[in-house]
């Protein structure tokens, strides 16, 4: 991997230089993000909640797709809503819409309306994220966005941790809790939102990239800017490819852990080890890793998870499973914010919100094709050619970034 620097070794008042200047905006949306990811407890009991509703095993599956195909559509909407209303009002608008669909998923009476509820779910969850994202990238430019992106992502860890951990006492005692919990904690973050976040809050570009944008005037209409722009087109190739990959950590871990005779715990001790490790070591990467190339570190951190995921194929017991488990943790650590932060500096003014969206439309894309085929492809095809696909395209992926990098580079002229 290249150096574009030859930076010193960072001292703790340059590490404390590097997180400030970002502004209130960006911390406003830090805290609202991990007040809400503290609540974020419905989702990751939804499987449970589901069957404790006597919805059948065959028909859970049709209930997670509707979840998917919400998480299609929340970021294309809000990456509209906030460039033509700004983040403000599209956080909010998210934040709302998932607690009212939380509260339909509660009471909802039959399968119509629960699969209905948890379509609103999916998309309400995601309408705020462009918004968001918009946020990070008006907080910094360059690769500085690269730490604020990361940062968030942070943010995104810690507050799941937590809700980890006390999901599971909370559901001992009824999913009703659970659910107060996560609709009390959206409002709060839409509260925040109206209260401290400014009504417009922009990205700010460098000339460079403004002028070497594709041609738009700028852009109050739909998505023609991004379908016109074949290098963000091209950047979404990896974005699919890796999210994918890193979801099969989500999806079919558990599977593998369970064919090898573990009890659930070991996915449980999973969870924590990925957590430990993003939460103590990323705000420092995040900063040290500034120095590097960003594409050239997006393949090599797509790299790494990929090796780790497809080392499932390889482990049997309970230490071989952690051990994959770290590998890809690590990488995880390394390409959290890259992706976003490069999106963010090729977006043209006033089209950040749907660059995001885009970003946020692979994301999804990638969640649900995994949820979709990992599980299919394992059952039907066996563990081994899946680790071994996953292998396959997680390295092309990175490939494809790393081939990437120079026209990003002559774009932004940054690098």
């Amino acid at each position: 991997m290249t150096s574009t620097t030859c930076a010193p070794a960072l001292a703790p008042h340059s590490l404390r230089t590097r997180f400030t200047g970002f502004g209130g905006p960006f911390w406003v949306v830090i805290g609202g993000t991990m007040l809400n990811r503290l609540g974020n407890m419905v989702l990751p009991f939804l499987v449970f909640y589901l069957a404790s509703r006597n919805v059948t095993t065959d028909r859970i599956p049709l209930v997670l797709g509707a979840l998917g195909v919400g998480g299609l559509i929340g970021p294309v909407l809000g990456g509209l809503l906030t460039d033509r209303c700004g983040a403000r009002l599209s956080m909010v608008a998210g934040m709302i819409a998932t607690a009212a669909s939380q509260g339909l998923l509660y009471i909802a009476p039959n399968l119509a309306t629960l699969t209905l509820a948890v379509l609103a779910l999916g998309a309400g969850g995601s309408l705020h994220v462009p918004g968001a994202a918009a946020v990070m990238a008006g907080a910094a430019q360059g690769k500085r966005r690269r730490v604020a992106f990361g940062l968030l992502h942070w943010s995104v860890n810690v507050g799941t941790a937590l809700a980890g951990a006390l999901g599971g006492f909370l559901a001992e005692h009824g999913y009703g809790l659970l659910f107060a919990l996560d609709m009390a904690t959206c409002l709060g973050y839409g509260t925040l939102v109206a209260l401290r976040l400014p009504r417009t809050t922009g990205a700010a570009r460098p000339e460079s990239a403004r002028q070497s944008s594709p041609k738009s005037s700028q852009h109050k209409g739909g998505y023609g800017v991004v379908l016109r722009d074949r290098l963000l087109l091209a950047m979404l190739v990896p974005v699919v490819i890796g999210e994918a990959v890193y979801a099969l950590t989500e999806f079919t871990l558990p599977l593998a852990i369970r064919d090898h005779g573990l009890p659930p715990t070991v996915f449980g001790l999973a969870a924590v080890v990925n957590a430990v490790l993003v939460v103590t070591l990323q705000p420092i990467a995040a900063v040290y890793l500034t120095r590097f190339d960003r594409s050239r570190l997006w393949a090599a951190g797509s790299a790494l998870v990929t090796t780790g995921v497809a080392l499932t194929g390889l482990a049997s017991g309970t230490w071989g499973f952690v051990l994959t488990v770290a590998v890809w943790s690590l990488g995880e650590i390394v390409v959290s914010g890259l992706y976003s932060s490069m999106i963010a500096d090729l977006a043209p003014e006033n089209a950040t919100g749907r660059y995001q969206g885009a970003a946020g439309w692979a994301r999804g894309l990638a969640r649900f094709g995994a949820l979709l085929l990992g599980s299919t492809a394992y059952a039907l095809l066996g563990p081994t050619t899946l680790w071994c696909t996953a292998l396959t395209l997680g390295l092309t992926g990175a490939l494809v970034a790393t081939t990437l990098g120079p026209h990003f580079r002559t774009r932004v002229h940054t690098g």
